[in-house]
């Protein structure tokens, strides 16, 4: 693993390996074909940067990998939200053929359910949500999720387990008010909440969306 920046072999290897969920992973999370191929892009380079920091451990490559992504579309987050470097963004951005940008336009509509159910449970905390976007709609277990955050594993039960909760009340809430204002509608009533969940169990409904 340490090799594959001065190995081109075992970087070729590597991204193989690693490139669809690399590409699912970014595609849950962003709806633009060239926001997509570029954090894809620089999910790799950033691995290259930090290859030499792996160590193994609990959840191995993968929670390793999960975690650089992480980082890097948090990153973007921020920039994004500060509106900082938009110009060198779009200067720098390579220009998709037709193929590419067919085929990563697939990918983000494969994962457009994934994607709902995202921005669904953006009103957890946010280290409760990440840890239950790892494992309900990245697929990890509960050691590499945990591996992936830097946090002990019975840290990671006990906030999926308070994530899972928290999302059980909210959908219980989201069905005894089935009608729901549009946003910014001043005229919702006291207690009314506008949100989007899914109606099914949080554990269900999140494999059901994020496969479908």
């Amino acid at each position: 693993m340490t090799g594959i920046a001065r190995d081109p072999a075992l970087l070729e290897a590597f991204y193989r390996r690693n490139i669809d969920a690399v590409n699912r992973f970014v595609a849950r999370r962003v709806a633009d074909p060239h926001a997509a191929a570029d954090l894809t892009a620089e999910v790799f380079l950033a691995v290259l940067d930090s290859a030499a920091t792996y160590r193994g451990g609990p959840g191995g490559e993968r929670a390793w990998l999960y975690g650089v992504a992480r980082n890097v579309v948090a990153s973007e987050r921020r920039r994004a939200a500060r509106e900082v470097h938009a110009s060198r963004r779009i200067a720098g951005r390579r220009l998709l053929d037709a193929d590419d940008l067919v085929r990563i336009e697939e990918r983000l509509d494969a994962e457009a359910a994934a994607r709902r159910v995202y921005r669904a449970i953006e009103r957890l905390s946010e280290a409760d949500r990440a840890v239950l976007e790892l494992v309900n709609l990245d697929g990890l277990d509960v050691t590499e999720a945990a591996a992936a955050l830097g946090i002990r594993p019975v840290s990671a039960r006990v906030r999926l387990h308070r994530a899972r909760r928290r999302l059980t009340e909210e959908l219980k809430a989201d069905r005894e008010e089935p009608t729901r204002p549009a946003p910014g509608d001043d005229r919702r009533t006291e207690g009314a909440r506008a949100r989007t969940y899914p109606t099914d169990t949080p554990g269900t409904a999140l494999r059901a969306e994020a496969k479908a």
